[in-house]
């Protein structure tokens, strides 16, 4: 009977042992499908990240594209307005270097006129001192 007993404790140790194992595997089989489960959560958040990703590049992108666009528009703006003070400066000097061309118009026709007279002035003086002269010889001749 003891050996009944001691062949009934090993069967009872050997069946706790193999209880006791295939928990221990059920758990791992546990344990490997919640595995499996988080890295396919993971690779699905992955996914979702990668595609959130995108769209904020391409919303970026558009953002990006509208903004160059604007400052074209405000460059382009500001090159015309540039452009037309440019013209107008150029219309303003030129209105300028005429008038400054028809004052010293002005001034040579005057200065030629004073220069005119100055001769004229200078021909009469010739002119009395020549006539003062043959009177001056005439009254010599006469004296003599």
């Amino acid at each position: 009977m003891e050996e009944l007993e001691e062949l009934d404790e090993e069967f009872e140790e050997e069946l706790e042992e193999e209880l006791k194992k295939k928990e221990e595997l059920e758990e791992e089989e546990k344990l490997e499908e919640e595995l499996e489960e988080l890295k396919e959560e993971e690779e699905y958040e992955k996914e979702e990240l990668k595609d959130k990703l995108e769209e904020l590049e391409e919303e970026e992108e558009e953002e990006n594209e509208e903004l160059e666009k604007g400052l074209k528009q405000e460059l382009e703006k500001k090159l015309e307005e540039l452009e037309e003070d440019l013209d107008e400066l150029e219309e303003n000097e030129l209105e300028e270097l005429e008038e400054l061309k028809e004052k010293l118009e002005e001034l040579e026709e005057k200065l030629n006129e004073e220069r005119e007279e100055e001769h004229c002035k200078n021909n009469i003086i010739n002119n009395k001192h020549y006539i003062l002269n043959i009177y001056q010889s005439f009254n010599k001749v006469k004296q003599k």
